[in-house]
C-alpha cells in the first residue's frame, strides 16, 4: 500500500491477509457491503508492513501461507505494541485440535473454517471489534485523565519483560523519561516490579528536569500482566495543590512545600528569595491554617497529599 491511507473516519478498518485471490475476492466483496474499509495481503510479509502502516481494527489471516504462514504473522503482530492490541481471526481448513490450540497460543481471538462464509466471519468480527472498542476508549480515557497506561508481561522471576500494550501518553512518557522504545520495560522499571512482589507496594518516582513520573501498581490483569498507571507530576502542581487543599496563598504553599523537602527556613528563603524571618511569618500561619505546631506535622500533611497525586 502507497500514498494516502484509507479513510476510516466512518468505518471500521479491516486487513484480510490470504494467497488465495478467489477468497480474497469473496471477502472484500461481504466487507465492503457491509461497510467496511478493507485492505488486503496476500502474503506474511506483506501483511505485517501493512498492519504497521494502517494500525487495522481487525486482521482476518489464512492460517496456512507459503512461507510466512498465518502462525507467524500472529506471533510476530502480538510481539510489538503498537499492533498487539489488535483483534485477529484466523481463517483456516484446518480444524484438528492442535491446530486451533495454535492459532489461540499465536494470540488470535477466534477462528473460522474454509470454505469462507461471509455472514458467519462478518457477525464473529463485530463480537471482537466490539471489545476492541471498548478496551481502547478505557485506555483513551485513562490519558484524558492525565493516567497513562501500560501493560507489562514478564517472566516468573522479573528479570525480562515487555510492554505488551501502552497508552499513546505512556509511550511518550516511557521515551522521555527512560529513552525507552516503544514495547521495551526499562531496567529500572523491572527491578521496581520486583520490589513490589515483598510488602506494601510503592511507587516509583523518576525526575526529570523539573517534572518527575510517578508509576504506581495497579491490580493484575486477566492475563497475569502488570498494570502500570503512570502520572507526571512538577513542583508547581504539587504547590498549587498544597494551596487548594489547606487554603494558602501562594507563598505560604511554597514554604510549605519546602519544608516537606526538609529545606531550612534559611534554605527556603534563599529558593524563594526571601529573608528567614519573612518565611518563619509565612510558617507561623501555614501552623495555623493546618491547625499543628511543629514542622514535622505540617510537613506530614503535606507529604500526605502529595502522596495522593501518585
Amino acid at each position: 500500500m502507497t500514498g494516502k491511507l484509507p479513510d476510516r473516519s466512518t468505518s471500521d478498518l479491516v486487513l484480510v491477509v490470504d494467497d488465495m485471490p478467489d477468497n480474497l475476492s469473496v471477502l472484500h466483496d461481504a466487507l465492503d457491503e457491509a461497510g467496511y474499509t478493507v485492505l488486503v495481503a496476500t502474503n506474511g510479509e506483506q501483511a505485517l508492513q501493512r498492519a504497521a502502516q494502517a494500525l487495522p481494527d481487525i486482521v482476518l489471516l489464512d492460517a496456512m501461507m507459503p512461507g510466512m504462514d498465518g502462525f507467524e504473522v500472529a506471533r510476530r503482530l502480538k510481539a510489538h505494541s503498537e499492533t498487539a492490541h489488535i483483534p485477529v481471526i484466523f481463517m483456516t481448513g484446518l480444524t484438528e485440535t492442535e491446530h486451533v490450540v495454535a492459532a489461540y497460543g499465536a494470540g488470535g481471538v477466534d477462528y473460522v473454517t474454509k470454505p469462507i462464509r461471509p455472514m458467519e466471519v462478518l457477525a464473529r468480527m463485530t463480537v471482537h471489534l466490539q471489545s476492541a472498542r471498548q478496551a481502547r476508549q478505557a485506555r483513551n480515557a485513562l490519558d484524558a485523565f492525565g493516567h497513562a497506561t501500560m501493560a507489562i508481561h514478564a517472566d516468573d522471576a522479573l528479570t525480562v519483560g515487555k510492554a505488551v500494550w501502552q497508552t499513546p501518553l505512556a509511550r511518550d512518557l516511557m521515551l522521555r523519561y527512560f529513552e525507552a522504545p516503544v514495547g521495551q520495560v526499562p531496567p529500572e522499571v523491572l527491578e521496581w516490579l520486583r520490589s513490589q512482589t515483598a510488602g506494601e507496594p510503592r511507587p516509583l518516582t523518576v525526575a526529570h528536569d523539573e517534572r518527575q513520573l510517578v508509576l504506581s501498581l495497579q491490580q493484575r490483569t486477566a492475563d497475569d500482566d502488570w498494570l502500570v498507571v503512570m502520572r507526571e507530576v512538577s513542583d508547581a502542581a504539587v504547590v498549587q495543590s498544597l494551596q487548594q487543599t489547606f487554603k494558602l496563598t501562594m507563598k505560604e504553599a511554597e514554604v510549605l512545600y519546602w519544608v516537606a523537602k526538609g529545606k531550612t527556613n534559611r534554605d527556603i528563603g534563599d529558593i524563594l528569595g526571601s529573608s528567614p524571618a519573612t518565611v518563619k511569618k509565612h510558617l507561623e500561619h501555614v501552623f495555623e491554617k493546618l491547625g499543628v505546631e511543629t514542622r514535622n506535622a505540617a510537613a506530614s500533611l503535606a507529604i500526605s497529599k502529595v502522596r495522593l497525586l501518585a
